[in-house]
């Protein structure tokens, strides 16, 4: 792989990382929310059913620390469900620190930066990852 492809690939990468994550800043439009557990809620009240149309991707998020844990959402044509724990063959997977993934949906840690420093990694497709910011806005 020639320089320039591995800087596109890391800019595209972070692009993902960025863009995905808007959809955890939807709870942010409330009161900051300090647990996983509330973003992950808050974001059930952004859900755009419309934009899930045709959609079938499968998120997970490895979250550490002491408010940390696995969540899940699995979209499906227009509808969703959201739980805690593992979800099987997941289509993008984020990892992060629970601390970090609040300050991502509260707006006070940017993704990208968070990406860039190696404190938010993404598995998985960059198409479906970007998806997750127009179906939870």
């Amino acid at each position: 792989m020639k320089a320039k492809d591995v800087g596109i690939c890391l800019t595209g990468l972070a692009m993902v990382a960025a863009v995905s994550l808007g959809a955890a800043s939807a709870a942010s439009n409330d009161p900051e929310n300090s647990t996983p557990q509330q973003v992950f809620d808050g974001m059930r009240q952004s859900f755009q059913a419309q934009k899930a149309k045709g959609v079938h991707a499968r998120y997970q998020w490895e979250l550490s620390g002491p408010n940390g844990g696995q969540w899940w959402i699995d979209v499906n044509d227009g509808t969703y469900k959201m739980g805690k724990g593992k979800i099987d063959n997941p289509s993008v997977t984020f990892i992060t620190s629970d601390k970090d993934w609040v300050a991502m949906s509260n707006g006070q840690l940017k993704g990208t930066w968070a990406y860039m420093t190696g404190r938010l990694k993404v598995r998985g497709p960059q198409s479906v990852a970007r998806k997750l910011d127009e179906i939870f806005p």
